[in-house]
């Protein structure tokens, strides 16, 4: 098992959160293929966009339903500076996490984090599990409490 999958299951199980990890058949990279494989609406998929603030230069995270998209403005103004892109290395230096599994939860250093409104709408979401083929499905109000992220509008 990678040591990023046994970060998100450990701070699932930390949180007294079920461990209810799953091992997808395909790649679940983006949020229409983890949707796919979880069978569920494309907004059940917390995404995890990460940006890198240009003041502090650390890695910001946004949460947002699978069929949104952040939007830069207003992400800037919830996050208190400007944002940039967040190149791999910076990524993983910061939350121990590969693009293309970057999980909500389990980071290795301390994110900042803001969740998409949207989310709240359903039951269960599902989210990456800290590789491209893990997902976990979890209550998002859960999420919410377990990323430390704060509920915000951010999406266009």
């Amino acid at each position: 098992m990678s040591k990023s999958l046994k970060r998100v299951r450990a701070a699932l199980t930390a949180a007294g959160i079920a461990d209810e990890v799953l091992e997808m058949p395909s790649e679940t990279r983006t949020a229409a293929q983890a949707a796919a494989a979880a069978g569920c609406e494309i907004d059940q998929i917390a995404k995890s966009i990460i940006f890198r603030g240009e003041a502090g230069g650390h890695v910001i995270l946004f949460i947002t339903a699978g069929g949104n998209q952040v939007a830069p403005e207003k992400a800037s103004a919830m996050a208190g500076e400007p944002l940039g892109k967040a190149d791999a290395d910076l990524i993983r230096r910061e939350t121990g996490f590969a693009i293309g599994g970057v999980a909500p939860i389990g980071h290795i250093t301390h994110t900042r984090g803001f969740f998409d409104p949207r989310l709240m709408e359903f039951d269960r979401i599902w989210a990456a599990a800290g590789t491209p083929r893990h997902i976990f499905p979890i209550a998002p109000q859960d999420l919410l409490r377990i990323s430390g992220a704060q509920l915000s509008d951010f999406t266009s």
